[in-house]
């Protein structure tokens, strides 16, 4: 395991200082230029220059594995394609447990002023000025999660896109956090901002007060725990009004909204350019072909561990036993599909025998927490299981395996559990607190020493 390493800086700075056709396989769940909560990083896909540095350093015949959104893996896969890659595949990883994020047209109608006019918020200057004071007072993003328990922190220190002024209750948990003195007119400005915002709440809640209540519906996270809660920073379920369209306009597009229910997310599957044909690359490099014994799909849907087998090839059952990963399948087992799910009613209900696809459900508060002294705080960690799979389908025995977003670790977790040396970077010194310390639990549940993880300042 020696070469393990961790950087904390930009990907491109750190991929740089990798030397050419040093890493046997990308496995990374880079941004995907939705703007997810808000988060900066979370602006655009990543550029050709990324996938280009990790075409550079991948061996020949080396697979890269990207995650990505349903409204933007046509950017990703263009420009991985564009750096230079060819374009193999695509996984679709499906689950159930997803929530639309949809506007109710009627009742936005029904919000709407006599005039025609919609309530929303100021765009006053001050608001930015608010923000980017409150930024220069040294107030960190990590504080501001801690003490507020939300996301807000991108929206409260933003220099640029949407600004937003602390509520009310907010402030008063923000205010002790700052060293330096708050001038006057900051805290007018805190003061009128939650007046304004009351009082458009207060006319929103009069216009729909006309909306008759018809009946009562379970809302928001159907898991109120936080240990097994699958999405970060959500509420938990709550029980709402169903409510009847109060104007005509309102009833004409009672029924109507502006999304559908997330239920996939893809995944981009790459390969560098083979030095010649497959079996001479396999040969000189050990990478151009995927690991599908290792990867087979058993009875219960995926794939049983046994470390202490790992030199066997067959069982006494006629079980199959791939010697490099530990990975047993049942009766040697189903070949890996492009589809994953999560084993949730609804996916085994559209797809039927849960057994024909590897499934992992979504990252739950155990998986996500472990190793780390306080709350993981990413909002997007992928589940370790998964992880594990996809570096074991495209990762030869003993081989390095590249994140170059590498978030709150979850690839560097589930490689080292695979026995594959890691490299991450990532850019967010908080985020890549939370990493090191799941990948060196990960490390030390399988090795005696942490010591070969080395970190690096790119």
């Amino acid at each position: 395991m020696s070469g393990s390493r961790l950087f904390l800086g930009d990907c491109l700075d750190a991929l740089r200082q990798l030397p050419d056709a040093s890493v046997d396989a990308v496995v990374t769940d880079p941004p995907y230029g939705l703007s997810f909560m808000g988060k900066k990083w979370d602006y655009d896909v990543p550029t050709v220059e990324v996938w280009a540095e990790c075409l550079r350093v991948l061996k020949p015949g080396g697979h890269l594995l990207a995650f990505a959104g349903t409204r933007t893996q046509h950017r990703m896969a263009v420009r991985i394609e564009d750096a230079g890659f060819e374009i193999r595949d695509m996984i679709a990883w499906v689950y159930g447990s997803g929530f639309p994020k949809s506007l109710d047209v009627s009742k936005a109608l029904d919000k709407l002023r006599a005039d025609g006019t919609a309530i929303t918020g100021n765009n006053d200057p001050e608001v930015l000025r608010f923000t980017t004071w409150l930024r220069s007072t040294g107030v960190t993003r990590q504080q501001i999660r801690e003490v507020t328990d939300t996301f807000m922190d991108s929206h409260y220190l933003s220099v640029g896109s949407q600004p937003a002024i602390p509520t009310r209750a907010h402030w008063a948990l923000i205010r002790p956090l700052i060293k330096v003195e708050i001038p006057d007119w900051a805290e007018r400005a805190a003061e009128r901002a939650a007046e304004r915002a009351a009082e458009r709440a207060a006319e929103r809640a009069a216009l729909l007060s006309r909306r008759e209540v018809v009946g009562q519906k379970t809302a928001g996270i159907s898991n109120p725990d936080d240990a097994t809660r699958h999405t970060i920073g959500g509420s938990g379920s709550v029980v709402v009004n169903i409510t009847a369209p109060a104007t005509d306009a309102a009833r004409q597009w009672a029924g109507w909204g502006t999304a559908l229910k997330p239920a996939l997310e893809p995944i981009t599957v790459a390969r560098k350019p083979l030095s010649g044909t497959v079996a001479a690359t396999v040969l000189e490099h050990g990478t151009g072909a995927l690991n599908v014994d290792g990867c087979r799909v058993g009875a219960n849907g995926g794939t049983r561990k046994t470390p202490s087998e790992q030199k066997s090839v067959t069982d006494s059952v006629g079980g199959y036993l791939n010697a490099a990963c530990g990975a047993q399948i049942d009766g040697l087992g189903r070949w890996p599909a492009n589809l994953i799910h999560d084993a949730s009613g609804e996916a085994t209900g559209l797809l039927g025998e849960a057994a024909r696809f590897f499934y992992s459900p979504k990252a739950d508060g155990t998986d996500r927490n472990e190793g780390t002294e306080a709350r993981n705080i990413h909002p997007t960690v992928k589940p370790t299981d998964l992880m594990q799979y996809l570096c074991r389908l495209v990762t030869p025995p003993g081989g390095t395996v590249l994140d170059p977003f590498m978030g709150s670790g979850s690839t560097g977790k589930a490689a080292q559990m695979e026995g594959f040396r890691f490299i991450g970077c990532e850019r967010d010194p908080d985020y890549f607190a939370i990493a090191k310390a799941r990948i060196e639990t990960a490390h030390g549940s399988l090795f005696a020493s942490i010591a070969d993880i080395e970190v690096n300042a790119a």
